[in-house]
């Protein structure tokens, strides 16, 4: 999933937890219903003076609006995993192993 998606989808999730319609979000910082539609389908990418606007509104760091892991869907995070086994060194490999083994049991 691409982070355009998951940025929406991050919004889409944190407008509401506070209770908020797509409308009065959108009411809230001056944009259409459809374009903000657009930004939480993943169609569109805010501009960055909407993204301020957005985590003012939704009453969240701006940061918050970029701590999307959660919504990356487990396949994906797998193939991540794996594709950065080789690019860590021996210790963290052994810290990461040690980690895994401890929850087999």
């Amino acid at each position: 999933m691409d982070n355009k998606r998951l940025l929406g989808k991050r919004i889409k999730e944190l407008r509401k937890e506070a209770g908020l319609t797509q409308e009065k979000l959108a009411e809230l910082i001056g944009l259409e219903t459809t374009s903000l539609s657009g930004i939480e389908s993943g169609r569109h990418f805010p501009s960055l003076p909407t993204v301020e606007k957005i985590a003012q509104n939704l009453r969240v760091e701006l940061k918050a609006l970029f701590d999307f892991n959660h919504l990356i869907p487990v396949k994906q995070m797998r193939e991540n995993i794996v594709n950065n086994l080789d690019r860590l060194s021996d210790e963290k490999v052994l810290l990461i192993y040690r980690f895994f083994d401890g929850y087999k049991k």
